[in-house]
């Protein structure tokens, strides 16, 4: 899947920002080990690659020394962004020159976790499919409003490959073993990673409300599902109650028995929460997170929000 010319072995190059996920770099990597271990072969090489050569340090705290740095990628047939926390503040400041430089020469790039935003901010997401972690999507498509993004553990359109962190490369990576290899060996390898299924790319990243919430209720559990729908433009609970065939009153005992609040409570705090997200992963003005959050002005979402947390959206920036 990942060369334009199938062959073996492919070489596999990781590029790791600063603070980049553990996890989603580990999990990009086993699978492809797996398939060199049951097939006795080298079906894939890979490369840890850092922007300068230098040693990179995760977000767990663990450093890696690069194999190579960045200018030196004559060997890979695609290479992998692998960021994590913080992801604009650690884009490399000539990275977009050297991402673009390496699509002219035909590179095929993808990304794990954030690593899609260093790939948006070099513009080579422009007329892709994409996705990145969930906690990040709402910043994203904020950020990049033209972007096609999806919510899915990942995409493969043509020659940029974008996952969602965790343990969705597991996924990926034994999608592509298959495509190159084979059912048989991309299903060895899922044993081995003691994976009881290997789920499809357009599965989504998050659990379903009633795994998160705890909640079993239908009638609730489509209240919340329409909240979190209308984050931007907030619906009234009128008119939420006409959606979901309940009446005001029902609706308040539900959430006062199962969750132990209001309604118009539950939204103030869902919509606060996306604004956290706003304020850590994006640039974005107070004003223009008060607007994506359905406040009606930057005062009325400060006032809201240092009730909620405790201090002003200008401190969790500072945070």
């Amino acid at each position: 899947m990942f060369g334009t010319v199938r062959k073996s072995p492919q070489t596999i190059g990781f590029l790791l920002l600063p603070e980049f996920s553990m996890i989603a770099f580990t999990a990009s990597i086993e699978p492809l080990r797996a398939a060199n271990r049951i097939k006795r072969e080298d079906l894939y090489h890979w490369k840890t690659i850092s922007h300068d050569g230098k040693a990179v340090m995760a977000s767990n705290g663990v450093t890696i020394t690069p194999d190579i740095g960045l200018d030196d990628n004559s060997s890979c047939d695609v290479i992998f962004v692998c960021s994590g926390v913080k992801p604009h503040r650690n884009l490399p400041n000539n990275l977009n020159g050297k991402l673009r430089s390496l699509v002219r020469k035909g590179m095929s790039l993808g990304s794990v976790c954030t690593g899609s935003v260093a790939l948006a901010e070099a513009g080579l997401l422009n007329g892709y499919r994409c996705t990145i972690h969930w906690e990040n999507i709402e910043g994203f498509a904020e950020r990049y409003p033209d972007l096609d993004i999806t919510a899915t553990l990942f995409e493969v359109d043509r020659n940029r490959y974008t996952c969602s962190g965790g343990t969705a490369p597991l996924d990926m990576m034994i999608h592509s073993i298959r495509l190159d290899h084979g059912e048989t060996l991309a299903l060895n390898v899922a044993e081995q990673m003691l994976m009881s299924f290997v789920r499809e790319p357009e599965a989504d990243q998050r659990m379903a409300i009633e795994h998160r919430t705890g909640i079993r209720h239908p009638k609730l559990l489509s209240a919340i599902a329409y909240m979190e729908a209308h984050v931007e433009n907030p619906i009234a609970l009128t008119e939420l109650c006409h959606e979901v065939g309940l009446s005001l009153r029902q609706l308040e005992r539900l959430f006062k028995s199962k969750i132990n609040t209001t309604p118009a409570r539950y939204y103030l705090e869902l919509r606060l929460r996306r604004a956290r997200q706003l304020l850590r992963q994006t640039p974005m003005s107070v004003m223009e997170i008060a607007i994506a959050t359905g406040f009606s002005s930057a005062s009325h979402f400060t006032q809201s929000y240092r009730k909620s947390m405790g201090y002003p959206p200008s401190e969790e920036r500072q945070k």
